[in-house]
């Protein structure tokens, strides 16, 4: 078995997706440092700085040699690939040439900047699910927008809503979170050039028109200054991150719940063989929401670490850089894993109408006490009314009856009155006008984000 499950090829698939784990690939991030070298080599010589045709032997650089197998070695001495990969690459270029190629860089310019345009693409894959499941959960709060259930509150029945307004729920936490992200992106996406401690000494005056130059040609933006030391922005991206987990995590944990025998009110998507039990053949095991909870549980850790990582020393991190490296592309295997079972849920989730109207009967109206103290009250006063449905709710717990009954039977005047109390007509058309609301709001961020898109 790998040293980590996103790297596994048995498990791999279990917590991550395949295209996210080739974006954080060995042979993609030594693509992306191609990419950042010939960017910074083509903003040198746009003013003059380095000639003009090193650009291009960079890209024609044969990339025998270049493996992430013949860099291993040279990244334990160093500890960090960007200097064997520097050494392989001038070894290849022609011997005018040499002598400028990373000029006035430091290896963490290469590496940092080849991170953001992994984060870059990872987000990107991200965007997409996210927007799916979005619009999944907006479809599926609207269809069940007056679809009556029971809300919960500390695991016991509260008050009737209706099942679109839980969803609703979950439809605005994401995509208010995709919204987020829009502005976190222009935060995040930043180029490093800085030089050994980040004042671009060899590059004199010109310094501050090639960062400019560099981050136009990789569409990225250019920083006031260098953030060797300066981690907030992979602090963000991971927190973010660790937030969708956790958003996805409430939408997992409520499945769970629903899906419990005793409740039933939900059940995940059925495929044959999904879910199942090498010992008892009735099991359908919420194996997507089971692996969103397992994302979850590992992502705290992981932004832990990135949180340590800003106290980092002076000019240049000891440590705190390299731990970096184990917990972003974590956190990105693990959300794009989640992301995509909370697709596959949202697009394909069974509501079970009848159960939920079963359990609202559950409790023989003791989920309309809120509602029959509200009549009431009109009569009584609140305290004396809050007083009268408890000793009603005690006759109920004594099964002397439903509490409609209970309540008629002290209070034979107001037992018409306290009727309609015991519909969810009401708490329906309540939940459904929210719903309607929230479902409005959340289509109208995608909708601009598309937009911009």
């Amino acid at each position: 078995m790998s040293f980590s499950p996103l790297d596994s090829e048995v498990l791999g698939n279990l917590f991550s997706t395949e295209s996210m784990r080739e974006v954080f690939s060995d042979s993609r991030y030594i693509s992306f440092m191609f990419q950042v070298e010939g960017a910074l080599a083509r903003a040198q010589a746009e003013h003059g700085l380095v000639p003009m045709s090193l650009a291009t032997a960079i890209e024609n650089v044969q990339r025998e040699g270049l493996e992430p197998s013949t860099l291993a070695r040279g990244s334990e001495l160093s500890g960090v690939p960007t200097i064997p990969f520097v050494q392989a690459v001038q070894a290849k270029l022609p011997p005018d040439l040499e002598p400028y190629f990373h000029f006035g860089a430091t290896t963490q310019d290469i590496a940092d900047t080849a991170r953001v345009l992994q984060i870059r693409e990872a987000l990107d894959f991200l965007s997409h699910d996210l927007l799916a499941t979005v619009k999944n959960l907006a479809s599926l709060a609207e269809k069940h927008r007056e679809t009556p259930c029971v809300a919960r509150t500390a695991s016991q029945q509260a008050a009737p809503i209706t099942f679109g307004y839980k969803v609703a729920g979950w439809c605005v936490a994401l995509s208010e979170h995709v919204e987020y992200l829009q502005t976190l992106r222009p935060h995040i996406l930043v180029v490093s050039l800085g030089g050994p401690v980040g004042t671009l000494a060899a590059l004199g005056d010109k310094g501050p028109a090639v960062i400019d130059s560099f981050a136009d040609i990789l569409g990225l933006r250019s920083p006031p200054i260098t953030w060797h030391t300066h981690r907030a922005r992979i602090v963000e991206t991971g927190s973010w991150l660790g937030i969708l987990i956790g958003i996805l995590g409430k939408i997992a944990t409520d499945i769970i719940s629903l899906s419990s025998t005793e409740v039933g009110e939900v059940s995940e998507p059925y495929e044959p063989g999904r879910g199942g039990s090498s010992a008892m053949p009735h099991k359908r095991n919420p194996i997507s929401s089971m692996m969103i909870l397992a994302a979850h549980g590992a992502a705290p850790g992981h932004v832990s670490t990135l949180m340590s990582s800003l106290a980092s020393l002076h000019e240049r991190p000891v440590g705190a850089w390299h731990a970096e490296w184990h917990a972003l592309p974590a956190l990105f295997g693990l959300a794009s894993g989640a992301l995509r079972e909370a697709r596959r849920v949202s697009g394909g989730i069974s509501v079970n109408v009848a159960r939920m109207r079963e359990n609202l009967d559950l409790t023989n109206g003791l989920l309309f006490s809120d509602a029959a103290a509200a009549v009431l009250s009109r009569s009584m006063g609140r305290k004396q009314a809050h007083a009268a449905v408890e000793k009603a709710v005690s006759d109920v717990l004594a099964h002397q009856g439903s509490l409609l009954t209970c309540l008629a039977k002290r209070h034979r005047n107001l037992a018409e009155a306290l009727r309609p109390a015991f519909d969810t007509t009401e708490s329906t058309r309540a939940a459904a006008r929210i719903t309607d609301a929230a479902i409005a709001h959340a289509r109208k961020l995608i909708s601009a984000l598309n937009h911009r898109a």
